[in-house]
């Protein structure tokens, strides 16, 4: 398995202690890693510990409107931070991204840590390229998740609708519930403990080209936030999956 950093024991602190963070701890552990400090709701003084700001990374899974402040916590006690939490670019991305080009913070955020879906996502940008030549075809995205995800269209669909709208000049931007042909549709499901899966479609009248990512489970997502950390431990600014991955 691919190792980022020079010095391997590393000192991590997670942020949000949930079914996530617990998979994380072991993952981490597994390669060699400490846990220096674990963050929840009931214990948010922590980040004023020297535990805290004794880690070399941050790996925060929490709630979008919990996300910006737990990086401006780390970041004022000089911890960089790995982060999956999605929902709070809107509103904090301009802020996000001066703090890391002016003042020297970091952040290295994913919609999505999978391997599999790094690689998927470079296989939806070729496709994108190619279909891009053939308007015979329209495309749509349907997205399924557990019951317990109640944000939609999932932030990993999102991602992969924009690289599809930025390589296919058909479509202006991406919708839900829409029947509008400029735009890309993504349907959401919700139902059981599914952790994740995500299919593109291109349909025309003589044939159906469909590729789809399906998550056995949450381990996938867990160490590619474990190899993101190992990465960021050694590189600074604002990070993405495709720093890391040169596909």
């Amino acid at each position: 398995m691919q190792r980022f950093n020079s010095n391997w024991n590393m000192k991590i602190a997670l942020i949000g202690y949930g079914k996530m963070g617990k998979m994380i701890e072991q993952i981490a552990i597994s390669r060699g890693h400490e846990i220096v400090s674990i963050i929840d709701i009931d214990n948010q003084q922590d980040f004023d510990s020297p535990e805290f700001a004794s880690a070399d990374v941050a790996i925060e899974f929490t709630a979008p409107q919990a996300a910006f402040g737990n990086y401006l916590k780390a970041w004022a006690k000089g911890v960089k931070v790995v982060s999956g939490s999605t929902g709070w670019m809107k509103e904090h991305g301009e802020e996000v991204r001066k703090a890391c080009a002016e003042d020297g913070k970091t952040l290295f955020w994913a919609s999505n840590f999978s391997i599999g879906v790094a690689i998927f996502s470079a296989v939806n940008r070729y496709l994108a390229k190619i279909m891009n030549q053939f308007p015979q075809y329209d495309v749509e995205m349907e997205e399924t998740h557990h019951v317990h995800k109640l944000d939609h269209p999932s932030g990993t669909a999102i991602t992969l609708a924009d690289e599809i709208v930025e390589n296919i000049d058909r479509k202006e931007a991406w919708k839900e519930d829409t029947t509008d042909p400029k735009y890309l549709r993504i349907d959401h499901i919700r139902r059981g403990e599914v952790p994740g899966i995500h299919t593109i479609r291109y349909d025309s009248d003589a044939d159906l080209i469909t590729i789809t990512h399906d998550a056995h489970s949450r381990k996938g997502f867990a160490l590619g936030a474990v190899l993101a950390a190992e990465y960021t431990k050694e590189n600074q600014g604002l990070l993405t999956i495709s720093d890391m991955f040169k596909f």
